[in-house]
């Protein structure tokens, strides 16, 4: 049974990714006051949408996106919309990449960013009422999703000036350090790196690692968080 709550919907709709030759489902959660309100809302983009709202669809358990988000509503403390974007299941370890491996394949994560950032955001800002800027614009998602929301925040900076980077599969995509000491993020941009200290082989040291580069590339300490 769906554990989904009200404000979440599944646009009718599946998407084409262009350059990728496929179609794609998108969720989306509206805060409770959205119909009554007349306000506008920041956004958050999420990757690996099966995972965000429903026990029904989720690999191991849902994140409680809904939930999470509607008691922050009723407190007062935050008011969000959240896009959630479904991975492409066995093509998730390339979409949501930017480096291809003899490993994985061929990456396909800047056709599946450009997706995101040409195609669903803008028909986000268009049909429902957001603050479309990149002040109010995050991204945000774990494993090959922490991954890729690392790449967004670098390489797409008048889009997104927050990123949640939860448990990053670094590992899979070696060239990630090189990128990120090339392409700085903006100075302005927020990134909260979470890593449990449970997590096999390399994913602590790597995200150690990567902190660590991102505060060498002059990023203020302030605007980084690393979690273990």
């Amino acid at each position: 049974p769906s554990t989904a709550l009200p404000g979440v919907s599944i646009l009718p709709v599946k998407f084409d990714m262009p350059g990728l030759d496929r179609k794609r489902q998108v969720r989306l959660y509206l805060p409770p006051g959205y119909a009554t309100s007349g306000k506008r809302y920041p956004v958050m983009y999420m990757h690996d949408g099966q995972n965000l709202f429903d026990n029904a669809t989720s690999y191991a358990g849902e994140w409680k996106v809904d939930e999470t988000l509607d008691a922050l509503a009723k407190e007062g403390t935050l008011e969000l919309i959240v896009v959630g974007i479904d991975n492409g299941e066995q093509r998730r370890m390339t979409e949501l990449n930017a480096w291809s491996s003899e490993r994985f394949g061929q990456a396909e994560g800047k056709q599946y960013m450009d997706f995101i950032v040409k195609v669903v955001k803008p028909m986000i800002d268009k049909n429902y009422r957001t603050l479309p800027g990149r002040a109010d614009t995050g991204i945000m998602g774990s494993s090959m999703g922490g991954l890729i929301s690392h790449y967004a925040i670098n390489e797409y900076p008048d889009v997104f000036s927050k990123a949640g980077v939860f448990s990053p599969a670094y590992w899979t995509a070696v060239p990630v350090y090189d990128f990120v000491s090339a392409k700085p993020a903006s100075k302005d941009a927020r990134v909260y790196m979470l890593m449990g200290s449970e997590e096999g082989e390399s994913m602590v040291p790597d995200a150690e690692r990567m902190a660590a580069l991102v505060v060498k590339t002059g990023h203020p300490s302030s605007n980084l968080s690393m979690k273990v």
